[in-house]
């Protein structure tokens, strides 16, 4: 029989959730906490958290992405700085890029001093990114990379401010966090813990840690995401047959691995061995508590690698004294573990490849509609997307570069995907998005941005609400302008155009490229649109350069021209 080390008396426990499930240098937790009959109170714990070894196929993941913002933002060769262990695979990716600095064990200010001077940081749990250490860098640090799930060691407002992106590895440890789960109820069934330290104590207690088969059991599992799911995968391996628990889990997703999506009553009801993997709530707090306890069946187990605050301890504590539950391992925090979320939106590659073309015409848009405003400036910017996904349509990329563009035109700020929602609110920006059903296969069919303004300065922008409003597309994967204001147009969203608002009435457009030929100003596109005929017309003319003062005096002084204004994309 493989026996385990005792367990010591004095404990640490590390949780994994559903939620984030994944720590890349400590995937597995240690033995956790077993509690039999009336040793819930003795603290058993195990504080063997073995450092794991690289895994290429993690340290990939992270070290790809931090590349990647790296290859976006930096043109030279990058410096990145490494502050704690990475496997040999990760430097290897990293070192292909840019020019890798390990230094270990910084101080607060040996930190500030070498961030001042790189482009990337990556580090792991010890290293701790402060305030501080994003002003020293003043804009030079482009992204940290976090070896793992938790970023509570990142001053992320801090972070947010400086243009900063966070990014951590939230799904690396799934499988791990399934087979530390699968290992401790198997431990659980066969009494592993309880015969090692009985072993080791000079007795030979064979009969008394036989303990229970799992084959035939039936296993219930509480919150069916990634590691739940993988669970089901390992247990039917065994034999197990397989409920599962959870408002929010697919049937298709349920029924290709042979699991039942049950009720909560039946899962408690019917299950011999019970498996947590759900997330820390207000609708999971204390959800196994006396009345759930008073439901299962007597002598049932439990596996709990989620949160600690699902479970009622005084609730379980009682049930392990009654025997309605024969034993029960704890392998999670009680309480809410740091947030793990990071300060910028984060679209997967095939989504990106797809929305890339409307990223830049989003920022086009808001920079269009900014320069369309008059000196009262404006108060909210309302976005909306036409789109055949309307349904799962992730706009944050979308509306951060909206944001950028509008920003970049009346700040000095340093703006990007990573702070420019943070600027946008602490300018008193009101941000409304909504989204249009269309008919088609592509991510997205156009986008409009308005503004609400009590002036324009060239009044064709005005919407029928009085808002001046822009909408485009992409055509050939290059951003396209196809309505200003009320008037559809079409004209490439690129470079200096001429808007003019005009007498629909031959000539105008003549007298207006004379004036620019003679200025030496080359006309790269034109569009003309009217609302009807002898009704006022706008005239957009793509010009190769922006026109001097002298050029721009006389386009004011041609007959015909009510007003006009000049937009560029720089």
């Amino acid at each position: 029989m493989l026996l385990l080390p005792a367990l010591p008396q004095q404990l640490t426990v590390r949780g994994t959730n559903d939620a984030a499930p994944n720590r890349l240098n400590n995937p597995c937790c240690g033995l956790g906490h077993v509690a039999q009959h009336s040793v819930h109170s003795a603290k058993l714990q195990s504080k063997a958290h073995s450092q794991q070894p690289s895994r290429p196929s993690r340290s990939r993941r992270l070290q790809a992405c931090v590349c990647g913002v790296l290859a976006a933002t930096v043109e030279s060769r990058p410096t990145i700085l490494v502050s704690e262990k990475l496997g040999t695979p990760g430097l290897s990716l990293l070192e292909a890029y840019g020019n890798v600095d390990q230094s270990f064990d910084l101080t607060p200010e040996q930190l500030c001093e070498k961030a001042k001077t790189s482009d990337a940081l990556i580090i792991r749990s010890a290293t701790q990114v402060t305030r501080a250490v994003f002003e020293a860098a003043n804009g030079k640090l482009k992204v940290v990379g976090r070896a793992g799930v938790g970023v509570d060691n990142v001053d992320l407002e801090a972070a947010t401010e400086y243009g900063c992106l966070v990014v951590n590895a939230p799904t690396a440890n799934t499988v791990a966090a399934a087979e530390h789960g699968i290992a401790l109820l198997a431990a659980l069934s066969r009494n592993i813990a309880q015969a090692d330290a009985s072993t080791k104590n000079g007795k030979w207690q064979r009969g008394k840690y036989v303990g229970v088969a799992l084959a035939g059991k039936t296993l219930a599992i509480f919150g069916f995401g990634k590691v739940g799911a993988e669970v089901a995968r390992r247990a039917r391996g065994l034999g197990l047959n397989v409920i599962a628990h959870d408002p929010f889990a697919s049937e298709t997703k349920a029924a290709a691995l042979h699991v039942k999506l049950v009720s909560f009553e039946e899962a408690l009801s019917t299950a011999e061995f019970f498996s947590l993997h759900m997330p820390l709530t207000p609708g999971t707090k204390g959800i196994f508590g006396t009345e759930a306890f008073s439901k299962i069946k007597k002598g049932a187990r439990i596996v709990n690698v989620a949160r600690g605050g699902v479970i009622d301890d005084v609730a379980l504590a009682k049930a392990l004294d009654d025997k309605i539950v024969a034993e029960a391992v704890i392998d999670a925090l009680k309480g809410e573990l740091a947030a793990t979320a990071v300060n910028a939106p984060m679209v997967p590659p095939e989504v990106l490849a797809q929305l890339q073309p409307f990223v830049t015409l989003a920022q086009g848009l808001g920079r269009a509609a900014t320069q369309l405003v008059g000196d009262s400036g404006f108060t909210d910017v309302y976005i909306s997307y036409t789109t055949p996904r309307s349904d799962d349509l992730d706009t944050r990329l979308l509306r951060a570069m909206v944001i950028k563009g509008i920003l970049e035109s009346i700040t000095t700020s340093t703006v990007n995907l990573v702070n420019a929602d943070l600027l946008a609110k602490s300018r008193g920006l009101r941000i409304i998005e909504s989204t249009v059903p269309s008919e088609g296969r592509g991510v997205l069919t156009s986008m409009a941005v308005s503004l609400g303004t009590g002036s324009s300065k060239f009044s064709a922008a005005l919407d029928y609400r009085q808002r001046v409003s822009v909408a485009g597309t992409v055509k050939d994967n290059h951003p396209y302008l196809i309505r200003i204001g009320i008037f559809d147009v079409d004209l490439a969203l690129e470079g200096t155009v001429l808007l003019c608002r005009q007498q629909d009435r031959p000539g105008i457009i003549a007298a207006v490229s004379s004036v620019l030929a003679s200025n030496d100003i080359n006309i790269s596109f034109m569009s003309v649109a009217r609302l009807d005929s002898g009704q006022d017309a706008i005239m957009a003319l793509g010009l190769d350069h922006y026109p001097s003062d002298s050029c721009i005096q006389k386009i004011r002084g041609v007959e015909g021209i009510a007003e006009f204004c000049i937009s560029t994309s720089s």
